[in-house]
């Protein structure tokens, strides 16, 4: 164990070295231990003799980027490990078929052969693991290398392994606020991390994708809320509401991470809520108020009573059919634009407008998801292809938005950005209160209690999805702050007539999948699926994607000049992107498929064919229930439909084993 910690000090670090193949990397590392005196200088050509002659007889490579070539001679009177990280992983004939960039040299008098076994065991299990792995492909020096190998050795000690498990899971403690300062608590320590990490051009592509895929939502919500709440809120509240709910949210909220936005349910919920104060003659916007405030003080109270520790018996099964439904709303609303713009074209629009809105459409979503899966190509650099795959959303929105400039005399519709700064309906910010009747002040707790449910089930069900272990993220999750965080904030807004916002799943996901680092993995079927390997979880990102939507109720002239179909295409990208790791979509593509060419997994292997299809087939069913309920009069009782998939669950088990 000492001689790999060795091996990250200093004079036994050489990083980026220029090699083109295992020949000149080893001529080139022996000779600077030479010069920095690690070894003997007149035994440097020997080495060098030593190391080729051991690679001729088997390559050293030992997969996950690694090799370790080795000598053991006369000459050498203690064993010596020296790490050398190369400029460009080369081929060395891995057993996983992979590139090699890491090589851990290892040299030692002739006895010393038999300790080579316990190196090698301790190096395969330090670069197995895909943090460590990332950490030594971008540290920029010594200490953050053994930093990443002395994180490892705790983490993965039996203490540390108990302690990670424990600090993602929710565990009730049975006191007021218990839950909430745990949370804050576990990630206190890496607050002032959170904004270092954000210093990488990874996030800086994420903020220019995301400050469009958040941008467009809000309005469009604001747009649709507008024309159903009789311009009571409309594009310039969604998009404050975004902007200054976003900066707070980054803040101070536990998983910054996670996105915050207008969703279906909440729009519906708020229209409901309109014509009911309609029909009854009291003012809308005092009775909005009071509902908010209600449900600000439930979500509170859910808060401080760690009731997101409830969040333990809704599993995967619920994760996956909610994500689905999510990504499918994305993908669905998409087509529905994009068809609503061929309808009765003689009456409507010209031919032309429909079809250029169509290119732009699916050029946007072409060029989005090439270039994202562009870090898989053989052209290019490495880090030409990782800028390209991250910026690949950007490229794709601002390449389309050009074209379209390009073919100005085609009628588009655009971005539908209001001409000034205010209040849509032109009402002063601050809610008179006591415009609400008396009894209405009361009865709001009655629907604010259905808020708070929907909200409690949003901002839970999309923290667990974005804290799955598929994204191995390290920080730890915060289930209590952020619902703390998102109660306050609805209470805030209610208060100045703004829209109420929770974690929205789409962008949050995509929000994560942008600060990821992939690795593609090939099965014996050849089938190829992406993996996380490393995420890097930051507030800066966050932070500068709202503090530009803020800035964009200033660039009013400048949004109105986005076709509404680029964001379509932007939209449904989204929405695919986000299907990716959803495990339902892999086992629902299984029932069109040979089953001769099943993918490799785990379920496949150890359980039955036809279990795995019922199983499906039940998600499918309460996948299908909850559209149908959301599409419906029903809709107000979305929230409920939700909940009731844990008992689903839990009646499943009675016929689904755990295996």
């Amino acid at each position: 164990m000492k001689l790999i910690s060795d091996a990250f000090k200093t004079s036994h670090v050489i990083l980026d070295l220029e090699a083109t193949d295992i020949t000149s990397a080893l001529q080139q590392s022996v000779s600077e231990m030479a010069s920095r005196g690690v070894i003997d200088p007149q035994i440097e050509d020997q080495v060098v003799s030593a190391l080729l002659k051991r690679e001729k007889e088997m390559p050293t490579t030992i997969g996950n980027s690694t090799a370790i070539p080795h000598a053991y001679f006369d000459g050498v009177d203690k064993q010596i490990a020296m790490f050398v990280r190369l400029a460009q992983p080369i081929k060395m004939g891995a057993p996983d078929g992979g590139f090699t960039q890491f090589l851990f040299l290892l040299l030692g008098p002739p006895d010393s052969a038999a300790l080579h076994l316990d190196s090698l065991a301790i190096i395969a299990r330090l670069t197995s693991d895909d943090d460590v792995r990332y950490k030594l492909g971008n540290g920029g020096s010594s200490d953050e290398l053994l930093e990443a190998f002395n994180y490892f050795l705790i983490r993965t000690s039996p203490k540390g392994r108990e302690e990670e498990k424990k600090s993602e899971s929710l565990i009730y403690t049975g006191r007021l606020c218990g839950g909430l300062k745990q949370d804050i608590a576990r990630r206190k320590p890496h607050y002032l991390s959170d904004f270092r990490d954000g210093i990488h051009t990874k996030c800086a592509g994420s903020i220019l994708f995301l400050f469009f895929a958040c941008l467009a939502p809000a309005v469009t919500f604001g747009s649709v809320m507008a024309v159903q709440t009789g311009g009571e809120i409309g594009v310039v509240e969604m998009i404050l509401a975004s902007a200054v709910c976003g900066i707070i949210y980054a803040l101070f909220a536990g998983q910054p991470l996670i996105i915050l936005g207008g969703t279906g349910p909440l729009l519906v919920f708020t229209v409901i809520l309109y014509r009911l104060c309609a029909d009854l003659s009291i003012p809308f916007l005092a009775s909005y108020a009071w509902v908010g405030l209600w449900s600000a003080g439930f979500i509170l109270l859910m808060a401080i009573t760690d009731t997101s520790c409830l969040m333990k018996y809704f599993t995967r099964f619920t994760d996956e059919i909610f994500s689905a439904l999510i990504s499918i709303i994305f993908i669905y609303e998409a087509i529905k634009s994009l068809v609503y713009i061929f309808e009765d074209l003689d009456v409507k629009k010209h031919h032309d407008t429909a079809l250029l809105s169509l290119l732009l459409a699916l050029g946007t979503y072409y060029i989005a998801m090439s270039l994202s899966r562009f870090r898989r190509s053989k052209y290019l650099r490495p880090k030409m292809r990782e800028f390209l795959a991250d910026f690949g959303p950007t490229i794709a929105l601002a390449s389309m938005t050009l074209f379209a400039v390009w073919l100005h005399e085609v009628y588009l519709d655009m971005l539908p950005a209001p001409d000034t700064f205010g209040t849509t309906s032109g009402r002063p910010w601050a809610i008179d209160l006591m415009a609400a009747p008396v009894w209405t002040r009361y009865a709001a707790a009655g629907p604010a209690l259905l808020v708070a449910i929907l909200i409690y089930l949003d901002q839970n069900i999309t923290s667990r999805v974005v804290n799955s272990p598929d994204h191995r993220l390290r920080k730890g999750d915060a289930y209590h702050q952020d619902l703390a965080v998102v109660g306050v904030l609805v209470g805030a807004c209610s208060l100045f007539g703004l829209p109420w916002l929770v974690a929205a799943t789409v962008r949050s996901l995509n929000h994560v999948r942008s600060l990821a680092t992939l690795k593609e993995e090939t099965d014996i079927t050849g089938e190829t699926r992406e993996r996380v390997t490393f995420v890097r979880e930051n507030r800066v990102t966050g932070l500068t994607i709202h503090i530009l939507i803020g800035f964009s109720l200033l660039l009013f002239p400048l949004l109105k000049s986005i076709p509404m179909a680029i964001m379509y295409g932007l939209f449904l990208f989204m929405g695919v992107v986000s299907m990716s790791g959803n495990q339902f979509f892999e086992r629902l593509s299984l029932w069109v498929r040979d089953p001769s060419l099943y993918p490799i997994t785990h379920y496949i292997r150890q359980v039955p064919r036809w279990t795995i299809h019922a199983f499906t087939l039940l998600q499918l069913i309460c996948l299908a229930i909850l559209w149908f309920v959301k599409s419906s009069a029903l809709g107000i009782l979305f929230p409920i439909f939700i909940a009731l998939l844990v008992p689903t669950r839990i009646i499943a088990g009675r016929y689904f084993s755990a295996e």
